[in-house]
């Protein structure tokens, strides 16, 4: 297969377009990152300073969902209420779009298995235990992921 002296011509302008868009595309690139980093800092950083103090160093997020609102409500939630900030994604539409809370989710929560999840922060350490999975595999009859992740909360919050 050839190509026509036109396709060759698009091809030889779509390389020159690139190169000198480039030294523009970079910067933006970098200052996307940039940003995004400051970001996370910035969300670490509060966290720490304004919530530990008072006591809250959980971030705990989940759904009214079938599979798991059973267990949530009476196994998850009495365990981590106190120490948490409480988010519902079922509600999501009624989150006001200044909350810390909210931002602190959207920052950290990720985009895969973020419900139910439980974000546990420490002076120096942030810990995720996403409960996704544990309730999938739960579903089909295998409730270990789900009681070693327990588990694993249990002993963290001690």
């Amino acid at each position: 297969m050839t190509r026509t002296p036109q396709s060759k011509a698009r091809s030889y302008m779509e390389a020159t377009a690139f190169v000198l868009l480039l030294p523009i595309i970079l910067p933006l690139i970098l200052l996307v990152l940039v940003v995004w980093g400051l970001n996370f800092l910035f969300v670490h950083i509060a966290v720490r300073v304004a919530w530990l103090p008072r006591g809250k160093d959980i971030l705990f997020v989940h759904s009214d969902s079938t599979l798991w609102k059973d267990f949530v409500a009476s196994d998850l939630l009495p365990l981590v209420r106190d120490r948490a900030y409480v988010l519902n994604w079922s509600e999501r539409r009624l989150w006001s779009r200044w909350s810390f809370p909210v931002h602190v989710f959207h920052t950290l929560g990720g985009e895969r298995e973020y419900n139910p999840l439980v974000i546990v922060f420490s002076p120096l350490r942030t810990e995720y235990f996403r409960f996704w999975v544990a309730f999938k595999d739960a579903k089909k009859g295998d409730t270990a992921t789900l009681n070693a992740l327990m588990a694993d909360l249990r002993e963290h919050l001690r």
